[in-house]
C-alpha cells in the first residue's frame, strides 16, 4: 500500500493497455486522468508510451506521467502514476478497428506483465481496458479466456469464475462459456453450492458484510413443477437448501425472466444464473456503461470493464470511461479490504 500521511490507503494496481485497435488506449489515457483514480489508487501503466500518447491525443489530454523501468518502477515515487515503457508496438503497425497478431501480442504482453506484477506481490490488484479475444487467440493459440490466461501465466490452480459487477446488483454464473447444448448437463448440486461459496466470499471483499444472492432456473418459469424440465427440483433447489444449511442467504430457484426485477426490489446483492447469457443480457441492459468484470478466487483483485473493444468508435474520441473507471475503483476497494484483513491476522 501506498502511504498518505499516517495511513496507508492506496493500492498499487497494475494497469495492463488492451487492444490498441479499439478505444484502449483512449480508456487508458482517461483513467489516468481521473482526480477519484488517483485519489483511490497508484497505477503502474503497462504498454508502449506512443500508443499511450495517440490514445492522449484522441482524448483531448495531457498526461502527467512518470515513466520508470520494469525492475525499479517502485522507486519512480508516489505523487503520480507511473508507465512502463514495453517499447513493443509501432504505432504504424495498428490497423484501426481490426485484430490483428500485432495487437493481440501487444496486449498478451501487457496482460502477462501486469499479472507477474501481482503475482510477485509488487502490485495488490490487476486491471485491463478492453481486450479483442480473436487478436489474443492470434497471439496465444491457448486463450480461451482470462481465467485460462492466468492461470497458464502465474500457474494458478484454484478456482476462478467471471462476476459482473453493477453498483446495485452483481451477476455470478453457474457455467460460462460453454455452448448452451451442454448447461443442463453441467450442472450438479456440489456445482452450485461452490458458485454460491466463491460469490458470498467476493461480495465480503467487495465490503458486503452480510450478501443476499438469489438464484435463477435453468427452464421457462423456474421449470414450472417439473413441467417444463426437472433441474430445478433435481438438482437447483437441493443445491439452495445446501447453501441455507451452510449458513448462506440465498433464495430461489426463481423464474429466470424476473429473477433480476425481484434482485433490485427485494435488495439482494447478487444473482446466481445458470448460464452465461442468462446473466449478461440483464446486466447490460441495467447498466452498459457501468458494468465491471470481476474475476474472483485469484490471489488478487482482477477488474475490467465489461464492454467490448468499440472497433466502431476507436479513433473518435468520444469513449465513455464509465466502466472503466468502476473496474479501478472496485479493484482498490478490494485490494484495501484484503489488506485490512491481511494486517488483523
Amino acid at each position: 500500500m501506498i502511504k498518505d500521511g499516517a495511513t496507508e490507503t492506496r493500492p498499487v494496481i497494475a494497469l495492463a493497455m488492451g487492444d490498441p485497435a479499439g478505444i484502449s488506449p483512449e480508456l487508458t489515457a482517461r483513467i489516468i486522468a481521473l482526480p477519484e483514480i488517483r485519489e483511490a489508487a497508484h497505477l503502474v501503466v503497462i504498454g508502449d508510451r506512443r500508443i499511450l500518447e495517440d490514445g492522449a491525443k484522441e482524448a483531448g489530454l495531457d498526461l502527467n506521467l512518470a515513466s520508470a523501468p520494469l525492475d525499479s518502477f517502485e522507486q519512480a515515487g508516489k505523487d503520480r502514476h507511473v508507465f512502463i515503457d514495453l517499447a513493443h508496438l509501432n504505432p504504424a503497425d495498428v490497423v484501426r478497428g481490426e485484430a490483428t497478431l500485432a495487437g493481440g501480442t501487444f496486449a498478451t504482453t501487457n496482460f502477462r506483465t501486469a499479472l507477474k506484477l501481482a503475482d510477485s506481490g509488487r502490485a495488490h490488484a490487476v486491471c485491463f481496458t478492453p481486450f479483442n479475444k480473436k487478436a489474443m487467440r492470434y497471439a496465444y493459440s491457448g486463450y480461451d479466456d482470462e481465467i485460462r490466461f492466468v492461470a497458464d501465466v502465474i500457474g494458478f490452480t484454484g478456482k476462478a469464475r467471471e462476476f459482473n459487477v453493477l453498483e446495485r446488483v452483481w451477476n455470478a454464473r453457474v457455467t460460462s462459456h460453454i455452448p448452451l447444448a451442454e448447461v443442463a448437463s453441467a450442472l450438479s448440486v456440489e456445482g452450485i453450492v461452490a458458485e454460491l461459496a466463491l460469490t458470498q466470499a467476493c461480495l465480503k471483499s467487495a465490503g458486503h458484510e452480510n450478501p443476499r444472492i438469489i438464484v435463477a432456473g435453468l427452464n421457462p418459469h423456474a421449470g414450472d413443477g417439473g413441467n417444463f424440465g426437472t433441474e430445478e427440483i433435481e438438482i437447483i433447489e437441493p443445491a439452495v437448501a445446501a447453501a441455507q444449511k451452510a449458513g448462506l442467504d440465498v433464495a430461489g430457484p426463481f423464474p429466470a425472466d424476473t429473477v433480476f426485477l425481484r434482485a433490485l426490489k427485494e435488495e439482494f446483492h447478487a444473482v446466481l444464473t445458470m448460464y452465461h447469457d442468462q446473466g449478461q443480457i440483464a446486466m447490460k441492459l441495467i447498466g452498459f456503461d457501468k458494468g465491471v468484470t470481476m474475476i474472483g478466487g485469484l490471489p488478487f483483485p482482477l477488474c475490467t470493464p465489461a464492454h467490448g473493444t468499440a472497433y466502431d468508435i476507436a479513433g473518435k474520441g468520444i469513449a465513455d470511461v464509465g466502466a472503466s473507471r468502476e473496474a479501478l475503483l472496485l479493484a482498490a476497494r478490494m485490494a484495501r479490504r484484503a489488506a485490512a484483513l491481511s494486517a488483523a491476522a
